[in-house]
């Protein structure tokens, strides 16, 4: 009898055993493919016709990648590369727009995912490099306006602009922005800026029409990111230019507005509060700084509510006013700080002409132009009401001046390197007490 195999031959077998992992194959790059997609919705710029190569325009393409993206929500991908935009990109709700890196960058401005901007030149009002609406985010990227020189410096619109709610930039380096993140006038909610460093030029974070406790964080703007030779910087004329001009961070209409860890150098105006047609702010600061201004604080207008700030550091070296904090007469807001220190060639380090309360406790006072300005008071007050408890300070100027027009003064438990100096013009509307003599008393 002759034996049946169980098993197929071996030429046959090699066929069904191919067939199966072909099968298996197909089946594998399915699912992975389906898989991948469901896993990561990400979307490439590169992919929709991004060249990447310094000198084609990839606007289309860029857009044509967030608009595909909007239909689901996801992220697109900015490779690392250098890509032309000469228009405005938008944003679409729920999409994230990223490139590669995830800190700023200094020394070697132009590595990592890098736009170069050409668009709006001379024309301020014209639409923001990046529109950003609800749930729209830009973050890991270096933006670069290569026609801008620092010998020859043209006004730009906003490099960002934010509406909506729940918006983010965060992780991006400005290389020169003459206006940095508009955020408003049109209602927003939310919105977070994290990480933002770099130079602007004219206006750093302009914030109006926030009706819910909007988030600023680590955010640093410097002369020296345009200063690198790679990007044609050159420190003198765009440092000149800053004091000149630069207003770093402008508050209008916000409610709880929280902001921590901040600084500029150098500026014209470090951090402004004004009203707008929307109206006023109110919010804390946190770990403020500010370095070779003309005025380092202005508060124009506040809510009633106000203003907090604390850990500050004011620095004014520039111009003729040299105040770090000016509260000017249409301040109808309480303003605080505490444990905040003024230094350096400062001509005076607070002037009030506030119709409010303004409150400094535990704050460190000092000025290193006293020759310029003898017998000039650290703290002057010729409106509202004026506290100032627990502070020292550093020179040997007179400490405080109370002119006529402050309604009250409270004046207590400070101290001073040669005592405290306070001069009062408003009589018993003033208390002075436990305040460290000044060559064993207190001219009054």
């Amino acid at each position: 009898m002759k034996r049946t195999s169980l098993y197929p031959t071996a030429p046959h077998r090699t066929s069904q055993c191919n067939k199966l992992l072909a099968g298996l194959f197909s089946l594998s790059l399915l699912t992975s493919t389906v898989f991948a997609a469901e896993e990561s919705g990400l979307w490439s710029v590169q992919t929709f016709g991004a060249k990447a190569d310094s000198t084609t325009d990839d606007t289309a393409a860029i857009q044509k990648a967030l608009d595909e993206a909007a239909k689901t929500g996801g992220k697109v991908r900015l490779p690392p590369a250098r890509y032309r935009v000469t228009g405005s990109l938008h944003i679409p709700p729920g999409v994230t727009f990223e490139g590669a890196t995830d800190s700023p960058v200094w020394s070697e401005p132009l590595k990592g995912s890098v736009v170069l901007v050409t668009g709006g030149r001379d024309n301020e009002d014209a639409s923001a490099l990046f529109e950003l609406g609800h749930s729209a985010t830009v973050r890991g990227m270096t933006v670069w306006y290569p026609e801008q020189k620092p010998d020859e410096i043209h006004p730009y619109p906003w490099t960002f602009h934010l509406q909506g709610h729940d918006n983010t930039v965060e992780n991006v380096t400005l290389i020169n922005s003459f206006n940095g993140i508009r955020i408003g006038p049109e209602g927003n909610v939310r919105h977070r800026i994290r990480s933002v460093y770099g130079c602007v030029l004219r206006r750093g974070i302009f914030v109006d029409s926030c009706s819910d406790i909007g988030r600023i964080e680590n955010v640093q703007f410097h002369c020296h990111w345009w200063s690198a030779k790679e990007v044609g910087g050159d420190w003198n004329p765009v440092h000149e230019f800053m004091w000149k001009n630069l207003e770093a961070f402008i508050f209008g209409r916000t409610d709880w507005e929280y902001v921590n860890n901040t600084f500029v150098f150098p500026v014209n105006i470090g951090y402004r509060f004004i009203a707008t047609q929307n109206g006023a702010a109110n919010g804390q600061f946190s770990g403020t700084g500010a370095d070779e201004a003309q005025i380092c604080v202005k508060v124009e207008a506040i809510q009633p509510m106000g203003l907090l700030i604390s850990n500050g550091q004011f620095v004014c070296m520039h111009g003729d006013i040299r105040v770090p904090l000016l509260v000017e007469r249409t301040c109808h807001g309480s303003v605080r700080l505490v444990n905040c220190a003024f230094w350096g060639p400062n001509r005076q380090c607070v002037v009030s002409h506030s119709s409010s309360f303004v409150s400094l406790s535990d704050c460190y006072l000092s000025s290193s132009g006293r020759a310029q300005n003898p017998g000039v008071s650290l703290i002057e007050a010729d409106g509202g009401k004026l506290q100032v408890r627990g502070c020292s300070f550093g020179s040997d100027e007179p400490a405080v001046a109370l002119k006529a027009g402050l309604q009250h003064a409270i004046i207590t438990e400070n101290n001073g390197v040669r005592g405290v100096q306070i001069g009062n013009e408003i009589g018993e509307k003033a208390v002075i007490a436990n305040n460290e003599s000044a060559n064993n008393h207190s001219v009054k």
